[in-house]
């Protein structure tokens, strides 16, 4: 038996009439800025065109284009005919009434959906990546994925959010930051964008993905709706229409479902984008519908602009996490940089570079091959150690282009060596971080004569003449690591916990975490 539905559902541009187990879409006579149906011939196209683009998802739900004809027996309007769906099924409203999350979706804190709600969304992450891979593709889609195509849609959209919004509804300070946010991260990433033109991953696809419009079935997910009254909305990169599911899941309360479908649809679509592009096409989504949600306060709804306020944070904090960052963890030998520049890379998922692998690499030596050479001899002279830092910092240049947060491993005594680091972090439009691990000199001596196994060929002495030599740093945080990194972080002294709150100080974790579901009014 079929649920009962409203007889009639309007929107802005098209009036659904239900009837038993079908659905009927009778588009307006609207001609707005974004689309025109003013004629009877441009809505019969728009109906043949929603029902082709649609079917790539939901091939069973649109079923076709029906004749709508006057008393006069001729053909007056067009219809789309669609399968009805159950309204119980929707994902939006699985989500609000779900139990508390399992295995399915990882255990996240916070969130409120069972285990069938997380099975579905894997399946609609499969089911999205494989229409990905079949979409079609072209030089003219691949454009509108460019970095240059990007940062016009962002421009545009921040100077259409700040036309409707008003200092009542979100800071604009906030907006600013945003804006601030959002470029930086594209300015220095042009080679990003082009690789993934390249790689194939700019293609047609569904442009408006969101809970309201998935139905769960028992026999798998239907996805409808999608972006189809202007093709260069729905040309985009994949992982830029997975983001906007991605922020709708966040924002109805469940932030770790929303993480796990973009990792699912990044597993399925074989596609290796950094955590950054994630983020920031995030981020990015929510600024579009905290753009709407204040154009919908200024027509008098009356939780729109709560709903503007939470969307804007969540953009901002994932702007924020997708940052692209190089951080450089220095000291003399034996304070613990090494250890302290694994962690953090293992807990912010950025790529760590070691100055002393490098070193043996350009030597054509193993590099857990242990090298004897006194101090400033052999692969350790001044001609060595510049090379060494050349490639490090063109490596890390290299990664930073490409969204990926680098992590640099060294000693960092040269004042020289850290202005260049500087210098690559600001051509890249990156953030710095520069951290300086201290220790007592005992302690130090004692972790260098412990060591079984690295890179490094260290020894005491060697150390104490590079502390010695130690040109000021007056930039860098200085991080004690004399204390032992604790369990889950639970001492205020863990240096990887200290390191951390520079690097990101609100928070580097749970970035998915709503402050409240947007759709919760105040």
């Amino acid at each position: 038996m079929t649920e009962p539905f409203a007889d009639v559902a309007e929107t802005h541009s098209a009036v659904v009439y239900f009837a038993g187990n079908r659905a009927f879409k009778l588009k307006k006579p609207v001609k707005l800025p974004f689309l025109d149906f003013s004629t009877p011939q441009d809505r019969a196209a728009a109906c043949a065109r929603e029902t082709e683009l649609n079917r790539r998802f939901a091939p069973d739900v649109y079923l076709g284009v029906a004749e709508v004809r006057g008393p006069d027996g001729q053909v007056c309007d067009h219809l789309v005919v669609m399968r009805r769906m159950p309204a119980s099924r929707r994902l939006s409203a699985l989500i609000e009434t779900g139990e508390p999350v399992g295995d399915a979706v990882g255990d996240t804190v916070g969130d409120t959906v069972g285990d069938a709600v997380g099975d579905a969304v894997r399946q609609v992450a499969r089911i999205v990546a494989a229409q990905h891979a079949a979409a079609a593709r072209s030089g003219q889609i691949s454009q509108q994925g460019s970095r240059d195509a990007t940062r016009r849609r962002w421009h545009d959209n921040i100077g259409e959010f700040r036309a409707v919004a008003r200092d009542d509804l979100v800071p604009e300070a906030a907006i600013d930051e945003a804006a601030r946010l959002a470029e930086r991260f594209l300015a220095g990433r042009r080679p990003l964008f082009d690789a993934r033109i390249r790689d194939g991953r700019v293609l047609d696809g569904h442009g408006d993905l969101l809970a309201g419009d998935i139905f769960c079935l028992d026999d798998g997910p239907r996805i409808l709706d999608c972006l189809d009254f202007d093709d260069k909305l729905r040309w985009l990169d994949g992982l830029d229409d997975a983001a906007f599911l991605a922020m709708d899941l966040e924002q109805r309360g469940a932030p770790g479902l929303a993480e796990q479908f973009i990792r699912w649809y990044s597993e399925y679509s074989g596609d290796p984008a950094p955590a950054a592009l994630r983020h920031h096409y995030v981020a990015y989504r929510a600024i579009v519908r905290a753009k709407v949600s204040c154009i919908r306060a200024r027509q008098g709804d009356g939780t729109a602009a709560s709903q503007a306020r939470h969307l804007l944070a969540a953009a901002l904090r994932h702007l924020r996490a997708g940052a692209v960052t190089l951080v450089l963890v220095g000291g003399p030998p034996g304070t613990g940089k090494s250890t302290l520049a694994g962690a953090i890379a293992d807990r912010l998922g950025f790529t760590v570079l070691r100055s002393d692998r490098i070193r043996k690499e350009l030597a054509g030596i193993e590099p857990g091959h242990h090298v004897t050479a006194g101090f400033g001899a052999g692969i350790y002279t001044a001609s060595w150690t510049e090379q060494t830092y050349a490639s490090l910092l063109r490596r890390a240049a290299g990664l930073l282009s490409r969204g990926e947060s680098v992590v640099l491993d060294a000693t960092w005594t040269s004042a020289r060596h850290r202005q260049a680091a500087a210098a690559a972090a600001g051509q890249a439009a990156a953030d710095l971080v520069q951290l300086r691990c201290s220790a007592p000199l005992r302690m130090t001596a004692s972790r260098i004569a412990s060591r079984t196994a690295g890179n490094s060929d260290a020894t005491p002495a060697i150390a104490e003449r590079l502390t010695a030599g130690f040109e000021p740093w007056p930039e860098a945080q200085i991080i004690d690591t004399a204390s032992q990194p604790e369990p889950a972080d639970s001492s205020p002294r863990d240096p990887v916990r200290l390191a951390l709150q520079v690097i990101r100080p609100d928070g580097p974790e749970h970035v998915w975490r709503p402050i409240r579901p947007y759709m919760t009014p105040d």
